[in-house]
């Protein structure tokens, strides 16, 4: 099937590049592209505007890799968390999703993702060498590993477990009130609370 034709080049770029949003196919890239221009010039050049401060003001916390837009995050800038916890998570969407939940006070390290050999990430790919360099100056007496309930996820945690077991802290990993292969970002805000604070030995969570 032919893909429908627009009238103007302008809107088939603009189409195009909404299109390469994930979840955003054609038609909804042209009901979006249509609803921008619907909105008027202010609207559009605001998105804009957005859009351009969020690709060249944002950058990575050098501490904990969350987005930030100074070489620090608030997070990690924020003296009066817990300096003895650290929660390692996937992406800044499961930060997201455990702030919400109001039941951690400490501090994260994102990952940048999980280990995935058919997706071509090993964990060279993920931000885990400075992991233990980072528990050590630190002070921190318990690394909570917070990645996600499927196969990746338990490998990247197993991997994670492999290079901080010779310090002398706690490793512990979520309860599974975590339904298993679910993302921690999908989890409701209850549960993924309760899971955090009946956390478990990492010992006591994983069968690989």
């Amino acid at each position: 099937m032919n893909e429908q034709s627009l009238p103007s080049r302008t809107l088939e770029r603009a189409v195009g590049e909404l299109a390469k949003l994930p979840g955003i196919g054609r038609k909804s890239a042209i009901r979006l592209a249509l609803h921008i221009l619907a909105k008027g010039p202010e609207f559009g050049l605001s998105l804009a505007e957005s859009i351009h401060s969020l690709a060249t003001e944002t950058k990575q916390c050098q501490r904990c890799h969350n987005i930030s837009e100074s070489d620090i995050c608030q997070i990690c800038a924020d003296e009066r968390r817990d300096s003895t916890r650290i929660c390692v998570v996937e992406d800044v969407r499961d930060v997201l999703a455990i702030e919400n939940t109001g039941q951690f006070k400490g501090y994260y390290h994102v990952l940048g993702g999980v280990i995935n050999p058919m997706a071509g990430v090993g964990p060279q790919d993920l931000y885990v060498a400075d992991l233990p360099e980072r528990v050590e100056k630190t002070g921190c007496e318990e690394v909570i590993v917070a990645l996600p309930a499927t196969a990746e996820g338990d490998t990247t945690a197993f991997y994670v477990y492999k290079k901080l077991k010779h310090l002398p802290i706690t490793i512990s990993a979520l309860a599974r009130g975590v339904a298993i292969g679910e993302e921690l970002e999908y989890a409701d805000e209850i549960t993924l609370g309760r899971s955090i604070l009946n956390r478990v030995p990492f010992e006591n969570s994983l069968k690989i």
